[in-house]
């Protein structure tokens, strides 16, 4: 009863817990460091300071340009909070200009480094919740944009990533964060998802207490990650076996009986019946037919040549 009341009262005490300044402080300090060990970010904070604010900025406030954008809202709203602009600015002037690089430094000692990345964690359920309640306010119970507002929100500056990477001259498409989603992308959506269901009460659960339990789990998982070194997402293994069940796309009757169609096999059945060969030797007589093929268009090529010389 101790506990229940000890956790209650925990709980009350997290969801009044003011972000501002040191939370958001911790949030700003791991984004610059993590876009500073970006490739080639250092060359681009010498060579143009301007372009690395801007990238800096984005990696503070993508979820809140993000969401903006997405409620139709102007995209410059979040830089209007002079204090936060500031606070940031500072923060980034810090960890990219600081003599001798002291900030950064102490900063990336693990000790730190794991305190700071728990509290920028804790930031994490309230621009999660926040964007929630904010589409809530402006579309009721649309659960779809709740989700959608959530997600952006709180793994915004994953999610525009790309147009981050064009301001320091960079096009990567491939890291995409929708083709590859990372652990913070999706363990945001996971939590968009819940508290879009507690706000819309198809979850039975206080706000509070899905704040407390949501909060440990991220940050305790993300201080795992970080002393194990590992970056693998613990839900890998139901991803793994959801995608297999769900998404494969194989057809089971191909599975069994070996009938895949395979380029440059040209046709493959004799007298109506498919040929049901092992997978060994469908690869062998693939590359074969590939090479042969290859070898015809070459002398056919070179015979109209000579017909042309001629």
């Amino acid at each position: 009863m101790d506990l229940l009341r000890m956790m209650d009262g925990l709980s009350h005490g997290l969801a009044d817990l003011s972000m501002f300044p040191y939370f958001d402080m911790a949030h700003y300090i791991v984004s610059m460091m993590a876009l500073r060990e970006q490739p080639g970010a250092l060359d681009v904070s010498r060579a143009s300071p301007l372009a690395c604010w801007f990238s800096s900025m984005l990696y503070c406030f993508g979820g809140a340009v993000l969401s903006g954008i997405m409620l139709a809202e102007p995209a410059v709203a979040p830089l209007s909070n002079s204090p936060t602009i500031l606070l940031a600015s500072i923060v980034w002037y810090l960890i990219f200009y600081c003599p001798m690089d002291v900030v950064y430094s102490c900063a990336a000692l693990l000790p730190l480094r794991l305190l700071l990345s728990g509290m920028k964690e804790v930031t994490r359920t309230w621009k999660v919740l926040g964007g929630v309640t904010l589409a809530q306010n402006k579309y009721k119970d649309s659960l779809l944009v709740m989700i959608a507002i959530g997600w952006a929100r709180g793994a915004g500056g994953g999610l525009i990533s790309n147009f981050e990477q064009l301001v320091r001259g960079v096009w990567r498409p491939e890291t995409n964060e929708l083709l590859n989603m990372s652990y913070p992308t999706k363990i945001t959506l996971i939590g968009a998802v819940l508290f879009a269901l507690q706000q819309t009460h198809y979850l039975p659960l206080h706000k509070h207490h899905l704040m407390l339990i949501y909060t440990i789990f991220i940050v305790v998982n993300k201080t795992r990650m970080m002393l194990t070194g590992s970056s693998a997402s613990p839900f890998a293994s139901i991803e793994s076996v959801l995608y297999k069940t769900l998404f494969s796309g194989h057809s089971p009757y191909a599975a069994l009986t070996g009938d895949f169609k395979t380029p440059c096999s040209g046709n493959s059945s004799t007298g109506g019946k498919t040929s049901r060969l092992t997978t060994k030797e469908s690869s062998e007589n693939r590359d074969r037919g590939c090479s042969l093929k290859a070898k015809d268009e070459s002398e056919n090529t070179e015979t109209a040549d000579d017909k042309k010389s001629n």
